[in-house]
């Protein structure tokens, strides 16, 4: 019967890249649409809005550039262990769970790159859809495992640009009226999750080959996205004024923007400085 299928469908002119565009597109929009709603609830509709819904521009446009560049393999044959796979991908998928659409992601990621041919269209998808579930989940996972910690470093590069003392996540405002509590949702880690996953999608889709010289690339747009990050937490802990003008979904927007600049124009400068270098 399976066999019979696999037959079916490439005789039909079915492909492996059109298979995992499906299995992509119906995952990526499950696990978005669950984020969409949480953000809704949360935040009522308008800020949800503003704020692009808890999903950074970048997570859109690598979902989009990850599943055009699937599109794109239309060479290789469905084969049986392609509709094997397919099965329990879908069954989580189709679980009411965000979290379970991106893990069924994974798998199908690490699927395609471990069958997949070094270097073609089907595997380099692969790599940015395997990134984006980084942000969408992995990053979240390891900071509910490690939140103590992450938020105790950013409240310590806080206090230390403030001159101020810290006690936990909680730093002292530098007119010494009060204190300013460093949340989840202030965090640098989201923000390193997002540029790393900016670099791999420019890169994938620019066809760069990886060198060393991306680590510099990639550390130069994660810190970039910190220092960012902690230069606005400090920011709000001037005083009460600053807090309040500066906790917003208008300034977080404002806040997206300039990071989303800072780490696309070093992307790009990095994939361009490598192309030259090689040419």
């Amino acid at each position: 019967m399976l066999q019979k299928a696999i037959a079916k469908i490439n005789s039909s002119g079915g492909n492996r890249g059109e298979l995992f565009a499906s299995l992509y597109i119906i995952g990526c929009a499950n696990g978005v649409t669950a984020r969409i709603t949480e953000s809704i609830q949360s935040k009522g509709l308008l800020d949800a809005a503003i704020e692009m819904f808890g999903v950074s521009i970048i997570v859109w446009a690598a979902c989009f550039v990850g599943v055009s560049l699937i599109l794109d393999d239309r060479k290789g044959e469905v084969q049986k262990a392609d509709l094997v796979l397919s099965a329990p991908v879908l069954l989580l998928i189709a679980l009411p769970v965000g979290a379970a659409s991106w893990l069924a992601l994974t798998i199908l990621s690490l699927y395609v790159l471990i069958f997949g041919q070094p270097g073609d269209s089907l595997r380099r998808g692969a790599i940015v859809l395997l990134a984006v579930t980084v942000p969408m989940l992995w990053s979240r996972l390891i900071f509910n495992l490690f939140a103590r910690f992450v938020l105790e470093i950013d409240a310590t590069l806080v206090a230390w640009m403030l001159g101020t003392h810290r006690t936990g996540n909680l730093v002292e405002f530098a007119d010494h009226s009060g204190s300013l509590a460093i949340f989840p949702a202030c965090s640098s880690l989201a923000n390193v999750s997002l540029a790393l996953l900016c670099w791999v999608t420019v890169s994938q889709f620019a066809r760069h080959k990886w060198s060393s010289r991306d680590i510099f690339w990639c550390l130069l747009a994660c810190f970039s996205v910190v220092a960012v990050n902690v230069l606005r937490i400090s920011l709000m802990g001037v005083n009460a004024s600053f807090y309040t003008m500066l906790h917003g979904s208008i300034s977080e927007s404002l806040l997206s923007i300039v990071m989303l600049g800072l780490v696309l124009s070093i992307s790009l400068a990095g994939v361009r400085h490598d192309t030259v270098l090689r040419t």
